[in-house]
């Protein structure tokens, strides 16, 4: 699993509130339906994140 980094993000007070309903409508998180939303948009887009391979599958 990748490791997470925080950072403070400055977001318009409405678009948090309606966020924060559509996070409650799915049964997530805030900060879990952001990053749902960032990931969906970056496969949209075809620019997710590369997989990085782990040490341990090579053994």
């Amino acid at each position: 699993m990748s490791k997470k980094k925080a950072f403070a993000l400055r977001i318009n007070e409405d678009m948090l509130k309606a966020i924060e309903k559509w996070a409650s409508d799915e049964f997530r998180s805030t900060n879990g339906q952001i990053e749902w939303m960032l990931m969906q948009y970056l496969k949209e887009k075809d620019r997710q994140p590369k997989v990085k391979k782990s040490k341990d599958s090579d053994s």
